[in-house]
């Protein structure tokens, strides 16, 4: 079995050689982490391969750029994936792709779904939040997959947090329309009779 403190100890060796220029480190870094990075930007970006890529590469360079900085005090993987996020934020901010996020309504009018929805995501949820508009993929990305809050959210998209909480619920309501045959269909087989409706979900 691997010994975690073991492992955090031989890639704080290796960050530290990449700090003083090893290439072969950097690479080794790149060789690991790399594909996690990847996931994290092409979850934000949606649909755009080339912009995916493109960010990916910014993302790299501001991790190199910032390895001085990387004091050890928590894994270089969680370091690079909280990098990873706020640049691409800031691509995506670049390109516009942010630009229409607010929502003029108040905080206490956008309700937002209970813990439970999250049981819906399981299946298909890379494919249905690439379907969601950029504004309500981010919000969702940010709040039920990074586990950023509402006010977390604001400050890092230039909105309100009540706008974070409509765009939340909007990328909700979504994607239960997207994954409602996954919800559907159990009860529709337990009951091939009926020809009630599912109750909707609120």
């Amino acid at each position: 079995m691997t010994n975690l403190p073991d492992v955090m100890e031989n890639e704080q060796l290796t960050v530290q050689r990449a700090i003083d220029g090893d290439q072969g480190a950097m690479r080794a870094l790149w060789t690991r982490h790399a594909p996690h990075i990847d996931v994290v930007v092409r979850r934000l970006v949606g649909n755009d391969p080339d912009l995916a890529a493109d960010v990916a590469q910014e993302v790299w360079i501001q991790i190199f750029r910032a390895l001085p900085s990387f004091r050890g005090d928590a894994q270089f993987g969680t370091w690079a994936h909280r990098i990873a996020v706020n640049r691409t934020l800031n691509a995506l901010r670049r390109t516009r792709r942010t630009a229409a996020l607010e929502v003029d309504v108040e905080d206490d009018s956008a309700s937002v779904e209970p813990e439970a929805d999250r049981a819906i995501l399981a299946a298909s949820i890379e494919d249905a939040a690439a379907r969601l508009s950029p504004g309500a993929r981010t919000v969702f990305l940010l709040h039920d997959v990074e586990g950023y809050t509402h006010e977390e959210i604001a400050a890092q998209l230039g909105i309100t947090a009540g706008g974070s909480k409509s765009q939340l619920f909007k990328a909700r309501a979504r994607l239960r329309t997207l994954l409602a045959h996954l919800i559907d269909a159990p009860a529709s087989r337990s009951r091939p009779n009926t020809t009630e409706h599912a109750a909707p979900l609120h």
